[in-house]
């Protein structure tokens, strides 16, 4: 089974934040496969099914971004999933302006606390991601205060213009691997 996993806050404070776009991926993947509605199992929203012929399973953690690894435990305990083969995090970037997208095989944290978790609970950096970009923060504001805030009308129309091109580009890192999807969708 593949394991999609998108970081992001729990409440609808959070809900347009930066920090919240692995979510609004998730959505829109849950929505365009058909998946029916996330259900709660144990810390996190799932809901899973077979997509282009692959059972997917995706994962919404509610333990916050900066504990997401605490969601995703189980995995190690599975002796089939492969989390280099089989995971995928779908993640804000702030490293990257509005609207680049980004697929990579493996990798370090980079700075991004809910990746340093995953990694941590998994025990490996060895997992992809595809980072989403959300503006680098502005000179005087701390990143957290940036990636909690709510993205500018204009900023969030880009971003959710993404949506429809990114439920294909994880169909390709389904059915194809991480390599196949950096080579189509990475800009």
């Amino acid at each position: 089974m593949k394991v999609i996993v998108g970081l992001g806050n729990p409440g609808p404070e959070y809900d347009a934040t930066r920090h919240n776009v692995g979510w609004w991926v998730l959505d829109r993947l849950a929505h365009d496969w058909t998946l029916g509605p996330f259900r709660r199992d144990g810390r996190a929203l799932c809901v899973e099914g077979v997509v282009a012929g692959v059972k997917a399973k995706l994962l919404k953690p509610l333990t916050y971004v900066n504990r997401s690894g605490q969601a995703l435990r189980f995995l190690r305990e599975d002796e089939a999933f492969d989390a280099g083969r089989d995971l995928l995090v779908v993640v804000d970037d702030a490293a990257l302006d509005v609207g680049r997208v980004r697929f990579r095989p493996r990798g370090s944290p980079g700075g991004h606390n809910g990746l340093k978790s995953i990694s941590g609970a998994l025990g490996s950096d060895e997992y992809s991601r595809l980072r989403l970009g959300v503006g680098t923060k502005p000179e005087g504001m701390g990143l957290a205060d940036w990636v909690l805030s709510p993205m500018p009308e204009e900023d969030e129309d880009v971003v959710v213009g993404l949506l429809p091109g990114l439920t294909e580009a994880v169909e390709v890192w389904l059915t194809e691997g991480t390599e196949a999807a950096m080579n189509r969708f990475n800009r």
